[in-house]
């Protein structure tokens, strides 16, 4: 009995012959010069062979189900990485894009009605103070304007004051106008006049005054503030009465006795003023020269100050006074 051999017929389909038929196939093929049909019949035939021993391996080696095991975990990997990857892209909305509008110098009712419109969200972290910036407006923004984020992205800002920044006034009284000035421009306070009294000393400030009114130390004003300045020019030439000031503030009585043209003198406290009690308000209980003497203008009256505004004032310093 031949052999048979399982080949490729015209068809492509596979079928049986023996070794017979195959050689005078390959040999007619061969006489014939038709090579490369032979070249194709034998490749075809060939790769039939292996893969007809494959399938013989697989299903009778151990080795197959390893084989098949990693084949369906390749398959499964795969299947979840297209499954994860359609997730992602869905989530982080791949390609959808928005530009940044310019919010800085709105306001933030009007900066989040804009980003609302674009799909984007405003968030307040912090606040500063600009004298460039309006009150209340936004100075910073990030992202940018004009950057691409994603729709749904928090634009992050931050707002100018609302309000113009609290300084105190410094203690300017007896100091030169000079470094008065330079002292008022470093704590953002503006110089806006210089007025002359007669005083004693020249050149040195007498009052601060912010809207007419006088200003004591420590009192908090908006920065920018126009001060003026109350400056002595030397003692004048005529006379002029003094004031009774019992029972007035050292405001009360600084700004009296300069209408008059006179100024504070030394200051006396039957107690020591405490500094973290900002409701404590003295009084002048005396002072020295007396009300409704005459002195020269640009004279200095010595005050003494109490809590009590009905303290009288003592026997000593009445003598002492009758005494010069």
């Amino acid at each position: 009995m031949s052999k048979t051999y399982t080949i490729f017929a015209g068809d492509w389909r596979p079928c049986q012959v023996s070794a017979e038929t195959l050689n005078s196939q390959h040999n007619q093929l061969l006489t014939l010069g038709n090579l490369g049909k032979l070249i194709e019949c034998l490749i075809l035939n060939y790769i039939f062979l292996l893969r007809m021993n494959m399938k013989k391996f697989l299903k009778n080696s151990k080795t197959a189900f390893v084989i098949y095991s990693l084949l369906a975990a390749i398959v499964i990997g795969l299947i979840i990485f297209f499954l994860a990857f359609l997730w992602l892209k869905h989530y982080t909305r791949h390609g959808e894009e928005t530009q940044v509008p310019s919010i800085c110098g709105m306001y933030l009712g009007e900066a989040q009605t804009i980003l609302a419109a674009q799909g984007l969200k405003l968030e307040v972290i912090d606040s500063t103070y600009s004298k460039k910036a309006g009150l209340g407006t936004i100075v910073e923004q990030n992202p940018p304007a004009n950057s691409n984020v994603k729709n749904g992205r928090t634009i992050y800002v931050i707002m100018n004051a609302r309000s113009h920044r609290q300084v105190p006034m410094p203690e300017l009284h007896d100091m030169s106008y000079r470094q008065a000035e330079a002292t008022l421009n470093a704590m953002g306070l503006q110089v806006r006049d210089i007025v002359y009294e007669p005083s004693e000393y020249r050149d040195l400030v007498l009052d601060v005054r912010a809207e007419g009114e006088s200003v004591v130390a420590g009192t908090r004003l908006p920065e920018g503030t126009q001060i003026t300045l109350v400056v002595g020019k030397g003692r004048g030439s005529a006379e002029t009465y003094v004031p009774d000031l019992k029972g007035k503030s050292l405001v009360g009585a600084r700004s009296t006795l300069l209408a008059q043209k006179l100024i504070v003198g030394a200051v006396s406290y039957d107690e020591q003023p405490s500094p973290d009690d900002e409701t404590q308000t003295f009084y002048v209980y005396d002072q020295k020269p007396k009300g409704g003497q005459m002195v020269m203008e640009g004279s200095h009256i010595d005050l003494y100050l109490s809590t009590d505004p009905d303290k009288k004032p003592s026997t000593q310093t009445t003598e002492e006074e009758d005494f010069f």
